[in-house]
């Protein structure tokens, strides 16, 4: 029979491999990031990751420690993920536009491929400010919403690769754009006003709206605001007619394109 320090001792060698093993892993990760973007392929690719997943729990069949294998890879592919969106993005992606663009859908979809973190300004306000944002309007008023929202801009500012879903009004006020630009892209989501009421229609949380659900009304809205969100943009990406998966993809690739001609 082994003593215990020989079988720690080839536990030690186990690590040591595994060390090796996820550290090639790793940069053979960063290798497929740096092909792709040189020679312009789709960056998210999730079909490809459930066939890797497929695979491995096939292998994995009757093995002893599959349940245990597996939570341990799916740490690893969480990881690859991060190292992947490291590869892509040293900012944070603000996405802007009018609500119902698809701002927060997008911004949740990308935050899972890429493990990025995950923010809405209006979410951050209602949790410190302790009261829904329609309660928000109707006892301190739209300005002072806007300053709570600078304010939310300002504190994000401390952080670093974060997909941010800015409120549809965060563009009126030029030193939030200022804000946005000093650590990330921004990224302009559009959509018809047709499209915006079917998304909009039966939410109770867009004080704006309020008795003026109809495209019309979103019509001037957006036309007044579209200026400053044109202005403020880095990359436009419409959302109509358009799965998420694409938009993203599309999202991606402007940035990747964007980043390259200025040498990023």
């Amino acid at each position: 029979m082994k003593s215990l320090e020989e079988i720690r001792a080839r536990i030690g060698e186990c690590d040591d491999a595994i060390i090796d093993a996820l550290a090639k892993r790793m940069s053979h990760i960063q290798e497929v990031i740096a092909y792709k973007k040189e020679n312009g392929l789709p960056i998210l690719q999730p079909e490809q990751e459930k066939k890797q997943w497929e695979a491995l729990v096939n292998q994995l069949q009757g093995n002893e420690f599959e349940e245990e294998i597996l939570d341990i890879f799916t740490y690893i592919v969480k990881n690859s993920r991060k190292i992947q969106a490291k590869s892509l993005f040293s900012y944070n992606i603000m996405l802007i536009g009018f609500m119902g663009a698809g701002k927060s859908t997008v911004s949740s979809y990308l935050s899972r491929l890429l493990e990025m973190e995950e923010v809405e300004t209006d979410a951050l306000i209602v949790e410190k400010e302790g009261k829904s944002i329609p309660r928000i309007f109707d006892e301190y008023g739209e300005e002072y919403f806007r300053n709570c929202e600078s304010n939310t801009l300002t504190e994000l500012q401390k952080k670093q690769q974060v997909i941010v879903s800015c409120g549809g009004g965060i563009v009126l006020r030029e030193q939030n754009v200022e804000n946005m630009k000093k650590h990330g892209r921004i990224v302009l989501l559009t959509a018809e006003p047709e499209t915006i009421l079917e998304r909009v229609k039966d939410s109770t949380e867009r004080p704006i709206l309020n008795n003026n659900m109809n495209t019309e009304f979103i019509s001037q809205l957006m036309d007044k605001r579209r200026e400053k969100y044109l202005a403020a943009a880095d990359i436009i990406v419409s959302t109509d007619k358009k799965t998420v998966p694409q938009i993203c993809e599309e999202l991606v690739a402007k940035l990747i394109a964007m980043d390259k001609e200025e040498g990023r």
